[in-house]
């Protein structure tokens, strides 16, 4: 039987580096004191930060986080 070779795996590359993409989205997830979770996507950086911080003034809100998806 012939050995095979493990060729090595490639890795992802950053989101910032792929030409595809005509324009990222971001992943704002708010978290409820209740245990609720809310998530909206964003083509625009600046709207979900502002999003987010409109959030965070709420009282009934625990958390709020802002993430690239893609």
């Amino acid at each position: 039987m012939p050995k095979t070779t493990k060729t090595a795996k490639r890795g992802k590359a950053p989101f910032n580096k792929d030409k595809r993409r005509r324009h990222h989205h971001f992943l704002v997830t708010v978290y409820y004191a209740d245990g609720e979770k809310f998530g909206r996507v964003y083509t625009d950086k600046e709207k979900a930060t502002r999003f987010a911080e409109r959030q965070r003034r709420s009282p009934v809100v625990k958390s709020v986080r802002v993430s690239q998806v893609s």
